[in-house]
Protein backbone atom coordinates (compact mmCIF):
# COMPACT_ATOMS: atom_id res chain seq x y z
CA UNK A 1 0.00 0.00 0.00
CA UNK A 2 1.21 3.50 -0.91
CA UNK A 3 -0.15 6.17 1.44
CA UNK A 4 -0.76 9.71 0.20
CA UNK A 5 0.54 12.08 2.87
CA UNK A 6 -0.05 15.27 0.87
CA UNK A 7 2.55 17.87 1.89
CA UNK A 8 3.62 16.05 5.05
CA UNK A 9 1.16 18.15 7.07
CA UNK A 10 3.45 21.01 8.00
CA UNK A 11 7.13 21.74 8.48
CA UNK A 12 10.07 19.40 8.70
CA UNK A 13 9.20 18.10 12.16
CA UNK A 14 5.69 17.33 10.95
CA UNK A 15 7.15 15.43 7.99
CA UNK A 16 9.30 13.32 10.33
CA UNK A 17 6.31 12.46 12.54
CA UNK A 18 4.21 11.70 9.46
CA UNK A 19 6.76 9.27 8.08
CA UNK A 20 7.15 7.50 11.43
CA UNK A 21 3.39 7.21 11.82
CA UNK A 22 2.76 5.78 8.38
CA UNK A 23 5.68 3.38 8.68
CA UNK A 24 4.38 2.16 12.04
CA UNK A 25 0.97 1.63 10.45
CA UNK A 26 2.55 -0.83 8.02
CA UNK A 27 2.30 0.89 4.64
CA UNK A 28 4.94 0.16 2.01
CA UNK A 29 5.62 3.77 1.10
CA UNK A 30 4.57 7.36 1.53
CA UNK A 31 3.85 10.01 -1.09
CA UNK A 32 5.00 13.57 -0.36
CA UNK A 33 4.36 16.54 -2.66
CA UNK A 34 5.70 20.04 -3.18
CA UNK A 35 2.45 22.02 -3.20
CA UNK A 36 1.85 25.04 -1.02
CA UNK A 37 -0.61 24.64 1.83
CA UNK A 38 -3.58 24.48 1.56
CA UNK A 39 -3.06 22.08 -1.33
CA UNK A 40 -5.38 21.33 -4.25
CA UNK A 41 -6.23 18.25 -6.28
CA UNK A 42 -3.43 17.44 -8.70
CA UNK A 43 -5.64 17.65 -11.80
CA UNK A 44 -7.26 21.01 -11.02
CA UNK A 45 -6.00 24.51 -11.89
CA UNK A 46 -4.23 27.00 -9.65
CA UNK A 47 -1.73 24.70 -7.97
CA UNK A 48 1.31 26.47 -6.52
CA UNK A 49 4.50 24.85 -5.27
CA UNK A 50 6.98 25.60 -2.53
CA UNK A 51 10.62 26.50 -3.29
CA UNK A 52 12.69 23.55 -4.51
CA UNK A 53 15.08 23.79 -1.55
CA UNK A 54 12.21 23.40 0.91
CA UNK A 55 10.93 20.26 -0.80
CA UNK A 56 14.41 18.77 -1.02
CA UNK A 57 14.75 19.25 2.73
CA UNK A 58 11.42 17.52 3.29
CA UNK A 59 12.63 14.51 1.33
CA UNK A 60 15.92 14.40 3.24
CA UNK A 61 14.05 14.51 6.55
CA UNK A 62 11.63 11.82 5.36
CA UNK A 63 14.52 9.52 4.46
CA UNK A 64 16.20 10.23 7.78
CA UNK A 65 13.02 9.57 9.77
CA UNK A 66 12.23 6.14 8.41
CA UNK A 67 13.43 3.17 10.40
CA UNK A 68 13.74 0.75 7.49
CA UNK A 69 15.02 1.44 3.99
CA UNK A 70 12.29 -0.86 2.65
CA UNK A 71 9.82 1.92 3.51
CA UNK A 72 9.82 3.92 0.26
CA UNK A 73 9.60 7.67 -0.25
CA UNK A 74 7.58 8.76 -3.29
CA UNK A 75 8.49 12.34 -4.26
CA UNK A 76 5.66 14.12 -6.07
CA UNK A 77 5.91 17.44 -7.90
CA UNK A 78 2.94 19.53 -9.01
CA UNK A 79 5.14 22.06 -10.79
CA UNK A 80 4.25 21.08 -14.37
CA UNK A 81 1.11 23.22 -14.39
CA UNK A 82 2.65 26.46 -13.14
CA UNK A 83 6.36 26.21 -14.02
CA UNK A 84 6.47 23.93 -17.06
CA UNK A 85 7.71 20.46 -17.89
CA UNK A 86 11.43 21.25 -17.75
CA UNK A 87 11.14 22.64 -14.23
CA UNK A 88 9.15 19.59 -13.19
CA UNK A 89 11.83 17.28 -14.55
CA UNK A 90 14.57 19.29 -12.83
CA UNK A 91 12.70 19.07 -9.55
CA UNK A 92 12.26 15.33 -9.86
CA UNK A 93 16.00 14.90 -10.52
CA UNK A 94 16.71 16.96 -7.39
CA UNK A 95 14.30 14.78 -5.41
CA UNK A 96 16.16 11.69 -6.60
CA UNK A 97 19.45 13.21 -5.48
CA UNK A 98 17.90 13.96 -2.09
CA UNK A 99 17.12 10.27 -1.58
CA UNK A 100 13.61 9.74 -2.94
CA UNK A 101 13.03 6.15 -4.03
CA UNK A 102 10.21 6.76 -6.52
CA UNK A 103 9.56 9.86 -8.65
CA UNK A 104 6.16 11.27 -9.55
CA UNK A 105 5.63 14.19 -11.93
CA UNK A 106 1.93 14.99 -11.68
CA UNK A 107 -0.42 15.82 -14.55
CA UNK A 108 1.61 15.73 -17.79
CA UNK A 109 -0.42 17.40 -20.53
CA UNK A 110 0.15 15.11 -23.53
CA UNK A 111 1.16 11.58 -24.43
CA UNK A 112 4.54 12.98 -25.52
CA UNK A 113 5.07 14.50 -22.08
CA UNK A 114 4.12 11.24 -20.43
CA UNK A 115 6.72 9.40 -22.52
CA UNK A 116 9.37 12.02 -21.75
CA UNK A 117 8.76 11.72 -18.01
CA UNK A 118 8.76 7.93 -18.05
CA UNK A 119 12.20 7.72 -19.63
CA UNK A 120 13.86 10.68 -17.88
CA UNK A 121 15.06 8.99 -14.69
CA UNK A 122 17.11 6.05 -13.48
CA UNK A 123 14.86 5.59 -10.46
CA UNK A 124 11.35 4.11 -10.74
CA UNK A 125 8.70 6.53 -11.99
CA UNK A 126 5.03 6.58 -10.97
CA UNK A 127 2.10 7.91 -13.00
CA UNK A 128 -1.28 9.02 -11.71
CA UNK A 129 -4.12 7.82 -13.94
CA UNK A 130 -7.13 10.12 -13.53
CA UNK A 131 -9.86 9.35 -16.02
CA UNK A 132 -11.02 12.66 -17.48
CA UNK A 133 -8.16 14.56 -15.85
CA UNK A 134 -5.27 16.46 -17.39
CA UNK A 135 -3.33 13.43 -18.61
CA UNK A 136 -4.33 10.94 -21.29
CA UNK A 137 -5.14 7.40 -20.19
CA UNK A 138 -2.96 4.52 -21.40
CA UNK A 139 -2.85 0.76 -20.96
CA UNK A 140 -0.45 -1.01 -18.64
CA UNK A 141 1.70 -2.22 -21.54
CA UNK A 142 1.86 1.28 -23.04
CA UNK A 143 2.94 2.78 -19.74
CA UNK A 144 5.56 0.06 -19.26
CA UNK A 145 6.92 0.80 -22.73
CA UNK A 146 7.11 4.48 -21.80
CA UNK A 147 9.22 3.56 -18.78
CA UNK A 148 6.79 3.64 -15.85
CA UNK A 149 7.03 1.12 -13.02
CA UNK A 150 3.91 2.07 -11.05
CA UNK A 151 0.48 3.37 -11.99
CA UNK A 152 -2.09 4.49 -9.44
CA UNK A 153 -5.82 4.89 -10.15
CA UNK A 154 -7.13 6.98 -7.23
CA UNK A 155 -10.18 8.42 -8.99
CA UNK A 156 -11.53 5.33 -10.74
CA UNK A 157 -13.64 4.04 -7.85
CA UNK A 158 -15.24 7.33 -6.81
CA UNK A 159 -15.98 8.26 -10.42
CA UNK A 160 -17.64 4.86 -10.83
CA UNK A 161 -19.65 5.44 -7.66
CA UNK A 162 -20.74 8.86 -8.88
CA UNK A 163 -21.88 7.41 -12.20
CA UNK A 164 -23.71 4.54 -10.49
CA UNK A 165 -25.50 6.88 -8.10
CA UNK A 166 -26.54 9.14 -11.00
CA UNK A 167 -28.00 6.16 -12.83
CA UNK A 168 -29.81 4.50 -9.94
CA UNK A 169 -31.32 7.66 -8.47
CA UNK A 170 -32.29 8.78 -11.95
CA UNK A 171 -34.12 5.49 -12.40
CA UNK A 172 -35.73 5.83 -8.97
CA UNK A 173 -36.97 9.32 -9.86
CA UNK A 174 -38.32 8.13 -13.20
CA UNK A 175 -39.87 4.83 -12.11
CA UNK A 176 -40.96 5.77 -8.55
CA UNK A 177 -39.48 2.48 -7.36
CA UNK A 178 -36.13 0.76 -6.89
CA UNK A 179 -37.60 -2.50 -8.20
CA UNK A 180 -35.99 -2.13 -11.68
CA UNK A 181 -32.59 -1.69 -9.99
CA UNK A 182 -32.44 -4.85 -7.90
CA UNK A 183 -30.15 -6.73 -10.28
CA UNK A 184 -27.76 -3.74 -10.32
CA UNK A 185 -27.36 -3.47 -6.55
CA UNK A 186 -24.85 -5.16 -4.26
CA UNK A 187 -26.53 -7.92 -2.25
CA UNK A 188 -27.57 -6.46 1.12
CA UNK A 189 -26.62 -9.54 3.15
CA UNK A 190 -23.21 -9.75 1.51
CA UNK A 191 -22.70 -6.04 2.04
CA UNK A 192 -23.51 -6.47 5.73
CA UNK A 193 -20.89 -9.20 5.91
CA UNK A 194 -18.40 -6.97 4.11
CA UNK A 195 -19.00 -4.19 6.64
CA UNK A 196 -18.42 -6.57 9.57
CA UNK A 197 -21.98 -6.41 10.89
CA UNK A 198 -22.01 -10.12 11.75
CA UNK A 199 -19.38 -9.48 14.42
CA UNK A 200 -21.47 -6.62 15.80
CA UNK A 201 -24.54 -8.85 15.95
CA UNK A 202 -22.55 -11.62 17.63
CA UNK A 203 -21.29 -9.14 20.22
CA UNK A 204 -24.84 -7.93 20.86
CA UNK A 205 -26.08 -11.50 21.39
CA UNK A 206 -23.20 -12.29 23.74
CA UNK A 207 -23.85 -9.26 25.93
CA UNK A 208 -27.64 -9.07 25.57
CA UNK A 209 -28.27 -9.78 29.30
CA UNK A 210 -25.57 -7.49 30.73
Amino acid sequence: MIADADTGYGGLLNVAHTVKGYEAAGVAGIQLEDQEFPKKCGHTPGRRVIPLKDMVNKIKVACEARRNDDFLIVAHTDSRASLGLNEALDRAHAFADAGADILFVEAPESSEEIATIGKAFKKPVLINVVEGGTSSVHTKSELETMGFKIAIHPATAFLAMGQAMTQVYGTLLKEDSSQPLLDQLYNFKKFSQLMGFEEVWAFDRKHADW
